[in-house]
């Protein structure tokens, strides 16, 4: 399945994108978005395969959207205005939509847009690896981590916890801190789930590292770090099968 959102800022069109999405099989709608900033924030925290994406759009404009974006997912325009066609050449977009948009040409876009990530993931496999952004690269126990102006290695049996910060993510280990760009989300789906576990918006734990768990409050050397309401059954659901 290609997950994928829609950005437009009219109604109606958005609503059209939404039916044509649900109508093809490989594809699932993780979002819909009236406006590009919105979206923005979304793909931060939920990483996406593909977003079609309006082009005129007021405040952000889908050009500029793309062009925000450090490790931009696949991209199919879709516009009423002809003359960008050159920018989605520019820009190395999937495909490029003239509304209004027949199913029949949705429908090819969205196939081309699905030969291209079945390729994206063919290459993944055969390097041996999950395809990721190069400031962030899993391989067995440890991760690379690109931060500043170098790549820095980390053991995972080094990490205390996880924090998301407003535009960065903190990595604790048992040396110095280490800031990335990359989302909280990230990690906490591509570290092994029977190591590492959510307990807050904000905090992603190491298990092993636990001290000690009270008053809904988990200690990893000497650092309190909360439990939210929103995770608090799955993570007690863990310590019980582990206790």
């Amino acid at each position: 399945m290609i997950k994928c959102i829609a950005v437009d800022d009219e109604p109606l069109a958005l609503e059209i994108m939404e039916d044509y999405i649900r109508k093809v099989p490989f594809l699932t709608l993780a979002g819909k978005f009236e406006n590009a900033a919105t979206a923005l924030r979304f793909i931060q925290d939920e990483p996406v395969d593909l977003v079609f994406l309006d082009i005129k759009m007021p405040d952000i404009t889908g050009i500029q959207f793309l062009k925000s974006l450090k490790y931009p997912p696949m991209v199919v325009f879709t516009t009423a205005y002809g003359e960008y066609a050159l920018d989605g050449f520019n820009l190395d977009v999937v495909d490029y939509l003239l509304k209004p948009v027949p199913f029949e040409r949705f429908l090819k876009a969205a196939a081309k847009a699905s030969e291209t990530w079945s390729v994206s993931q063919q290459k993944s496999v055969s390097a041996g690896n999950t395809a990721l952004p190069m400031d962030a690269t899993w391989v067995n126990d440890y991760i690379f981590i690109k931060t500043e102006y170098k790549i820095i290695k980390i053991n995972l049996e080094d990490i205390l916890f996880i924090e998301a910060l407003k535009d960065y993510t903190k990595i604790y280990t048992h040396n110095l801190p280490v800031l990335t760009l990359r989302s909280l989300k990230s990690f906490e789906t591509r570290l092994p789930a029977d190591k590492f576990i959510r307990v807050h918006r904000s905090y992603l734990v190491s298990l092993n590292k636990i001290n000690c768990v009270e008053k809904n409050t988990v200690m990893i050397a000497n650092q309190s770090i909360p439990i939210s309401d929103g995770y608090r059954d799955r993570f007690y659901d863990v310590i019980n099968r582990n206790s």
